[in-house]
C-alpha cells in the first residue's frame, strides 16, 4: 500500500522476463497485469508464459492479471529479393501481387488485396512510418511508387496505410483461434488490435464471453477510423488502449499528443479504463535509466487520468526488465503525489444506471473518508463494478476490494487505486465476519495501525447486489 503506485503497470512477457522467478519478481516490483503478445511465439510457447505467470502468482501470493493481446488485421512486408534494402528519396519502387518478388525493386505484401486497394496519391508507411512512399500509378497486378522518405527497409516490417479503408477483417481464423483459446485460460483481458467499428468488440465479445462471463475486451486504438466512431467503441468495449505505435503512424505523429488526451479523457467520462501504450521507457531496451522525455511522457500519461501504463520490450526483450519496472513505479509515485487536488471526479457520463445507489455510496466514501482522516475504504466486492467506481472518483484513500472469487480479484487488477485482495467466502459472508477479517490482516497485511479508522462498504442482506452500507471501523 505504501511503495506501489495506484496507477497500474502493465508488463509484456517475453524471453527476458519469461521464467516464473523474474514474472515473481516483477510483481514485487509492482507490475498489476502481464501481456502476452499474440504476434509474436506460438501456442506451446504462449501456454508456457500462462503457466509461469500462475506460478509466479503462487509463489507472491499476488493475483495479477493476463491480458492477451491479439495481433488482428495487422500488414507486413512479404520477403525482400534482397534484404536489407536501401532506399532513397526519389527511387521507384513496386508493390507487386504474388508472396515473391523476383528483383530489388519489388515489394510483397501478407496483405493479398492491397494492390487492387490502393489508389493513386495513397501514402504508404513503412518500418513503423520510418520510410514513407507515394502511390503514383497503378495497373491490375502493381501499384507504383515513389520514395518519398528512405531509409533501410527490412523483410516482414509493417506496413500502413493512412486513411485508406482496407477490407481486411478484424480478426482472421488466427486471431479467433487465440481469443478462444484466452478464454479457455480464464484470462482476464483480451485485447483487439486495429480496431475500426464498436460492432467489431461486440463480435469479439460474443465470442469469448457468451453468457456474459469471460475476459473483457480491450479495444487499441490505433486507426484512424478508430476515431471517427471513439465514443461508440469505448462504449462498447470494456476497456481502451491508446495503441501510439501504429496510431502515430496512420495519423500525423504530431496529432498523436491531442488525441492520446482525447481518448483518455472520453475513457474516463464514460467510466472504462485506459491503458496508454508504446515506447514509454523504449530507450531502456539498452540502458539502465531512461531519458527525462520518456519520464516526461509517462507522468503526462499519469496526470492525463490513464488508469496504466504499459512496457512492451522494455520487458519482453530489454536488457534491464526489473529496471523498466521499478522506474515506471517510481514515476508514478512521484507523479500521484503531485496532484494539486486530491479528489477527482471522472464519470458524468455513467452508461449503467441500474447501480446509482452503489455509485453514490462507494464514491461518497472517499469523501467521508477525508473527513474522518480514515487510512482505507474497504470494498466487499461480490462484481467488479462497486470497486470500479470507487477507482472512478481518484480519491487518493487507499481502497481494498474483497473478493471470495479469484476471477474478481483479477480483474480488478486494471483498475486505478484498487488493491484486489482474496477473502474465502466463509470469512466475508456476514457483517461479523468481514470485520474479523480486516481486524486479522489491518495490521500485518495492510501496514494500518491501532486506533486507524476503516470504511467499510457492503450490501445489506435487504438489497443484495446494491452496495447500501457505510460502516467505520476502528482498528484494535
Amino acid at each position: 500500500m505504501q511503495n506501489i503506485a495506484r496507477t497500474k503497470i502493465v508488463a509484456t512477457v517475453g524471453p527476458a522476463c519469461g521464467s516464473a522467478g523474474k514474472l515473481a519478481e516483477l510483481i514485487h516490483l509492482g507490475v498489476d497485469v502481464f501481456r502476452i503478445n499474440m504476434a509474436h511465439g506460438n501456442r506451446e510457447q504462449h501456454q508456457a508464459t500462462v503457466q509461469a505467470i500462475n506460478q509466479a502468482r503462487d509463489q507472491t501470493g499476488v493475483d495479477v492479471g493476463i491480458l492477451v493481446d491479439l495481433a488482428g488485421p495487422k500488414i507486413r512486408l512479404g520477403d525482400l529479393a534482397g534484404d536489407p534494402l536501401e532506399l532513397r528519396s526519389g527511387d521507384l519502387i513496386k508493390f507487386i501481387k504474388g508472396n515473391r518478388p523476383l528483383e530489388s525493386h519489388q515489394l510483397t505484401c501478407t496483405y493479398q488485396p492491397l494492390v487492387d486497394e490502393l489508389s493513386v496519391d495513397d501514402q504508404i508507411m513503412l518500418a513503423d512510418g520510418l520510410l514513407r512512399l507515394r502511390v503514383i500509378g497503378k495497373t491490375a497486378d502493381e501499384a507504383n511508387c515513389v520514395v518519398v522518405d528512405g531509409g533501410t527497409l527490412r523483410g516482414r516490417q509493417g506496413v500502413n496505410v493512412p486513411g485508406a479503408h482496407l477490407s481486411a477483417p478484424a480478426m482472421d481464423e488466427a486471431d479467433i483461434s487465440n481469443a478462444t483459446w484466452a478464454a479457455q485460460q480464464q484470462v482476464q483481458f483480451v485485447s483487439l488490435s486495429f480496431v475500426r467499428r464498436p460492432e467489431e468488440i461486440l463480435q469479439l465479445k460474443s465470442i469469448i464471453q457468451g453468457n456474459g462471463e469471460g475476459p473483457k475486451v480491450i479495444a487499441k486504438i490505433e486507426k484512424r477510423e478508430a476515431l471517427d466512431c471513439l465514443e461508440e467503441i469505448i462504449r462498447a468495449a470494456d476497456g481502451v488502449m491508446v495503441a501510439r505505435g501504429d496510431l502515430g503512424v496512420e495519423i500525423e505523429v504530431e496529432k498523436t499528443p491531442i488525441q492520446q488526451k482525447r481518448i483518455v479523457a472520453l475513457s474516463r467520462r464514460l467510466g472504462k479504463p485506459v491503458i496508454v501504450a508504446t515506447q514509454m521507457l523504449e530507450s531502456m531496451h539498452e540502458n539502465r535509466r531512461p531519458t527525462r522525455a520518456e519520464v516526461s511522457d509517462v507522468a503526462n500519461a499519469i496526470l492525463d487520468g490513464a488508469d496504466a501504463c504499459m512496457l512492451s520490450g522494455e520487458t519482453a526483450i530489454g536488457a534491464y526488465p526489473s529496471d523498466a519496472v521499478s522506474v515506471m513505479n517510481r514515476i508514478m509515485l512521484e507523479t500521484e503525489a503531485a496532484y494539486s487536488d486530491p479528489i477527482i471526479e471522472t464519470v458524468s457520463d455513467p452508461i449503467d444506471q441500474s447501480h446509482n445507489i452503489t455509485r453514490a455510496i462507494v464514491r461518497g466514501a472517499g469523501r467521508i473518508a477525508r473527513e474522518l482522516d480514515a487510512k482505507a475504504v474497504v470494498v466487499v466486492a461480490d462484481s467488479v463494478d462497486a470497486a470500479q467506481f470507487k477507482s472512478q472518483r481518484r480519491d487518493f484513500i487507499p481502497t481494498i476490494a474483497l473478493s471470495s472469487s479469484r476471477a474478481i480479484v483479477r480483474s480488478l487488477s486494471l483498475s486505478w487505486g484498487i488493491i484486489p485482495y482474496y477473502a474465502p467466502l466463509e470469512e466475508i459472508s456476514n457483517l461479523e465476519n468481514i470485520k474479523a477479517f480486516i481486524a486479522s490482516r489491518a495490521t500485518s497485511h495492510w501496514h494500518l495501525s491501532v486506533g486507524d479508522r476503516v470504511l467499510l462498504v457492503i450490501d445489506s442482506p435487504e438489497n443484495l447486489g446494491q452496495h447500501d452500507w457505510l460502516t467505520v471501523l476502528t482498528v484494535s
